[in-house]
């Protein structure tokens, strides 16, 4: 981890999400058969920054770095297991929650990208229990408070120990200003069907609700005796196991630490690179589409294991996409761009259709394409797709124009290119009509045409077939299709404009305009909580000198401006 050169930013340490199970400061995982125990034992001088110590199983940034990793090893690595037991290594106490003091000196923006990456690494939990067979409880030994219960929330059980102490709470309310960060307050009423009356009660008790109450409440599932606390959790994991999808006997694949050259300029890996255009906030974007031989057997892809192109092409665009969102704030601007053969991508996606129904390994690769295709949906970046001759924008890498704010689609071919090649061109899948779905449920193309359900079966007829950019234009797949004469001066100037507006109202029109139609949790949990947090977490009754985070643990009552607006 290093600190930017910018000054403006010089306290925000540059992050860095390479960790594996060997380096862990924070978290054990066990294996034990069928079952693996990931055990929070957080160090309380490994803050991921400086000035504040992890006490009571706290976390911050970096502890949850290593949770996603171990959940991504987990499905990966590890397809043996089928029940995930989530508990401490500390006793009395399962987790306090995010640090306090972290939050207190963090500056905005580090405090939305940390709720963002929780937020996504506990939905990424819940994702695996669904999807993957591997279904995750939480065995709560002792209090967790706020976003210690949160991540039991994301858990599909609850086993709460019986001690005459041991309470879950969500007590950001009354204690520091703010609402619960990582989906405490939609979990509980959407996910375990808490009644509002009592939903609103625990979110302003600070002391929480332990024993039968719990259980009562439908806060946990169970309350489980101290003396028989360990034998009945190995009982309750292995009776989870038994109910699992998840095939007996499969060898996991290993996810060695990525390669990339990092410069002032630009990040490249063997996949997709980036560079930066500092002066007008951009980063250019590339994703390189397949090359070489087509697995042509299942077995074949799992010998490759993470060379296999959209396993290796999808981890490199996570980490690029969670890099530039932690360390590169004023890059606000992402064009993206493909490049490759048109019939190697759409090749390698029917490889992917073909098997991901009967083999665990393809099935977690379309899973992971769509939880990142994800991260780009709530990723507060302008987002602007280039379709260009050389492009590859076919079937799920059509993805990642869908899922721009705008697509810009070249007509013809620009001079130098005249004399030979084709124009650019986009193919549309079965993939794009609801296999890698969004936060709120619908395809991308059911969101853009949202109330609209005869064009989208129309464009399904369209699959299969290349679609040149006066049609696409036609068809509404794009925003504009310039011709080489202006292409060069449209993308200059549509750049330029769009560094001169505020980022924050860019980041809100942008938000709204992304996820429409129906609510999902998941959606609330992004586009309602964290709307909220934000406008909560800057306002002077939570972060002002006499604001409830600011005098947390110094034994003076909070100052509130009483005024509701």
């Amino acid at each position: 981890m290093t600190t930017t050169a910018d000054p403006d930013q010089a306290a925000i340490p540059a992050v860095s999400f390479d960790t594996d199970p060997s380096s862990y400061r924070h978290w054990t995982l066990e294996l034990d058969g069928e079952v693996a125990y990931l055990r929070l034992d957080v160090d309380e001088s490994g803050g991921i920054v400086p000035g504040y110590e992890l006490k009571m199983n706290s976390y911050d940034l970096g502890v949850d770095i290593e949770l996603y990793d171990a959940t991504q090893r987990l499905r990966f690595e590890h397809p043996e297991v089928r029940a995930v037991v989530v508990t401490s290594a500390k006793d009395r106490n399962f987790c306090a929650g995010a640090n306090i003091r972290m939050l207190a000196q963090s500056s905005h923006p580090w405090k939305v990208n940390f709720c963002k990456f929780t937020n996504e690494t506990r939905n990424g939990i819940e994702d695996a229990t669904e999807h993957s067979g591997q279904t995750y409880l939480a065995a709560v030994n002792g209090t967790a408070a706020g976003g210690g219960y949160e991540l039991a929330l994301a858990c599909e059980e609850i086993l709460l120990i019986d001690d005459n102490s041991s309470a879950v709470s969500l007590p950001e309310v009354p204690l520091l200003g703010v609402l619960p960060g990582t989906g405490g307050l939609t979990r509980v009423v959407d996910k375990r069907r808490v009644r509002k009356d009592r939903a609103d009660v625990f979110a302003t008790r600070s002391e929480g609700v332990r024993g039968k109450q719990a259980v009562e409440w439908k806060l946990v599932d169970e309350v489980i005796p101290k003396r028989v606390w360990d034998e009945t959790v190995r009982e309750r994991a292995a009776a989870a196991a038994a109910r699992s999808t998840r095939p007996a006997g499969a060898q996991g694949i290993p996810l060695p630490p990525l390669q990339r050259e990092e410069t002032e300029q630009g990040i490249r890996y063997r996949h997709v690179e980036a560079r930066f255009d500092r002066p007008l906030g951009v980063v250019e974007i590339t994703v390189h589409g397949p090359e070489g031989d087509l697995p042509d057997t299942v077995e074949r892809v799992h010998a490759l294991g993470a060379d296999f192109w959209p396993l290796a092409m999808t981890r490199e665009l996570d980490d690029l996409v969670l890099r530039l969102r932690a360390n590169e704030l004023e890059l606000g601007t992402w064009v993206i761009r493909t490049k490759g053969e048109v019939e190697d991508a759409l090749a390698f996606e029917r490889v992917i259709v073909e098997h991901s129904r009967g083999d665990w390994l393809v099935n977690e690769i379309r899973h992971y394409f769509k939880r990142v295709l994800k991260r780009l949906d709530v990723t507060s970046r302008s987002l602007i797709a280039l379709i260009e001759p050389g492009s590859c924008f076919a079937g799920a890498l059509l993805e990642l124009a869908l899922a721009c704010d705008r697509q810009y689609m070249l007509e013809g071919l620009l001079e130098e290119d005249a004399q030979e090649g084709e124009p650019a061109q986009i193919v549309l899948s079965d993939s794009n009509f609801g296999a890698f779905p969004m936060s709120n449920g619908l395809s991308r193309l059911g969101s853009r045409f949202y109330g609209d359900d005869d064009h989208v079966a129309k464009l399904h007829q369209e699959t299969g077939r290349r679609i040149e950019a006066a049609e696409a234009m036609e068809l509404g797949l794009v925003t504009d299709a310039p011709d080489d004469i202006d292409w060069e001066d449209e993308i200059r100037i549509m750049l330029e404009e769009r560094a001169s507006l505020s980022p924050d109202a860019l980041t809100g029109m942008e938000a709204n305009h992304r996820f429409v139609g129906p609510e999902t949790m998941e959606s609330r949990i992004f586009s309602r909580l964290t709307a909220w947090q934000n406008w909560i977490f800057v306002r002077p009754n939570a972060s002002g000198p006499d604001g409830a985070l600011r005098r947390y643990g110094t034994g003076r009552k909070a100052d509130f401006d009483r005024k509701r607006v």
